[in-house]
């Protein structure tokens, strides 16, 4: 989708590969600004969100760099426990264009995308950022303990790389600097996705051959 400020927000594909070390030197930077941890993700775990329609990415063509498109914005899903939960992770905003209201934009793509392709899946997040947790809540999405989100060992291991995983070993994963976030469909049967973003995605899906 392009906004009116000339900020497009896609679905990414192999081709945006180039972006990926971009991607996670500026997410490593903004958690050195902020002091916090981040699960550190690899140049190939990314591309393969890419290249699986599992990444959102944001761009600003007026701008043009050695890459193409100048990079804005990011995030990934990822789907655990035999799909039945998503999460939403990795949002991270160029500094030249926090501010602008493209984490929102960004976040309203990765939600509607999880909901188009798992409407049965529980959605989920960790943050210890307020502005995810302000966008999660106008989403929908509720506080909870870490006991009501998934088990999947796979998911966790991902903790590893960041350097509050200490205290959750040591709380036996029962909680953490983060806050666990959780969206449940079963509670939302009035859902209004954003028709024009629901459009958009579920066409690039089918084309794409992922729906």
């Amino acid at each position: 989708m392009i906004y009116e400020d000339g900020i497009k927000v896609i679905v990414a594909d192999l081709s945006h590969e180039k972006y990926v070390d971009l991607i996670l030197d500026t997410i490593r930077e903004a958690a050195k600004k902020r002091g916090t941890g981040i699960a550190e993700r690899s140049h190939e775990y990314v591309a393969t969100k890419m290249n699986e329609g599992k990444a959102v990415l944001a761009l600003d063509p007026s701008v043009q760099t050695e890459l193409g498109d100048k990079f804005a914005g990011f995030s990934y899903i990822e789907t655990w426990g035999n799909k039945s939960y998503v999460t939403t992770s990795g949002l991270i905003v160029h500094p030249d264009y926090q501010g602008h209201n493209i984490a929102k934009r960004i976040k309203d793509h990765t939600f509607t995308l999880a909901r188009v392709r798992w409407p049965h899946a529980k959605i989920f997040s960790l943050t210890s950022g307020d502005a995810v947790m302000k966008m999660n809540t106008a989403l929908g999405y509720v506080p909870v303990s870490f006991n009501q989100l998934t088990d999947d060992d796979a998911f966790w291991r991902g903790c590893r790389g960041c350097v509050n995983h200490p205290i959750l070993q040591m709380k036996e994963r029962k909680f953490c600097i983060c806050t666990g976030m959780l969206y449940d469909p079963e509670t939302h049967t009035d859902e209004h996705l954003p028709e024009g973003i629901y459009k958009e995605i579920k066409e690039e899906l089918t084309k794409r051959g992922l729906l």
